[in-house]
């Protein structure tokens, strides 16, 4: 398969087209101009400004600190280097805490800072956001399972869904969102079956980082696939720069093994 760029950008029209053909959509973490250049000419399919920058570049040990001013900064930046891949931005934290923030915080992500899309966390509690964003010609992106803007609330850092009635609920929410107008999902840390169920029911296209191989597309946060992370790596994550690759290198193998469907394997999922 091609690792060639298109001369166009890529549209949700088409990420939806890959999930029906089965083709796995890539995608990657960029929080500057130089790296979104980079993983575009990888052919990633979508960078994602994610406010995990709290982490990597800020140094903060949780995404909470990230604003609104952080993101779009970081936003706008990466809108520089980016010429194909679709450009999706994280809301941080409290920044859609109600219709009318939610609204604010979408407006200088997407006019200010050039993303095609937003993202934020939750369920049940952002339904009335996503419903209000969408009625507003705001393309939104959901995320469950592990939301690391609800740390605290979750206990640290865990999978999530493996109890019963914890996977009833991301069930639900899964398809709660999709009703809402949430045109992506994205499935953080839990297990293999129920990310490959919810990816099933869904109509949109479905991402997963720590989800296992049976999703629509794989993100992984650029620093951890290149293997920059000082500290704890995630299980689900992988270092791509290895074996002497270069940075570039690493990125088309990261697309290929995504393509490919050899990553993530078992040693990078959940049970």
């Amino acid at each position: 398969m091609s690792t060639q760029p298109t001369n166009r950008r890529l549209t949700l029209t088409e990420l939806n087209r890959k999930k029906i053909s089965g083709e796995p959509i890539t995608m990657l973490t960029a929080y500057d101009a130089t790296f979104a250049q980079r993983i575009d000419a990888a052919n990633i399919d979508c960078i994602l400004v994610g406010d995990s920058l709290g982490n990597v570049v800020q140094g903060q040990d949780t995404t909470l600190p990230v604003s609104i001013d952080d993101m779009v900064y970081h936003t706008q930046a990466v809108s520089r280097g980016v010429e194909h891949a679709f450009l999706i931005a994280d809301m941080p934290f409290m920044s859609y805490r109600d219709n009318v923030t939610a609204a604010n915080s979408a407006q200088r992500l997407m006019a200010d800072g050039g993303a095609e899309m937003v993202k934020l966390e939750g369920g049940q509690p952002v339904l009335s956001q996503v419903r209000f964003l969408t009625d507003q010609g705001v393309p939104v992106c959901g995320h469950l399972g592990l939301t690391p803007q609800h740390v605290h609330r979750l206990g640290g850092y865990r999978v999530q869904g493996r109890e019963q009635r914890a996977r009833e609920q991301i069930i639900k929410d899964a398809a709660d969102l999709q009703q809402a107008g949430a045109l992506m999902l994205v499935l953080e840390c839990v297990p293999t079956d129920l990310a490959g169920e919810i990816s099933q029911q869904l109509s949109i296209p479905v991402i997963g980082i720590g989800a296992g191989p049976e999703v629509d597309g794989q993100v992984l946060v650029l620093y951890d696939m290149l293997g920059l992370t000082v500290g704890h790596v995630p299980k689900f994550s992988k270092n791509f720069l290895i074996d002497g690759r270069d940075i570039p290198a690493a990125l088309e193998a990261y697309a290929q093994a995504v393509r490919s469907k050899t990553f993530p394997a078992a040693e990078h999922s959940f049970a």
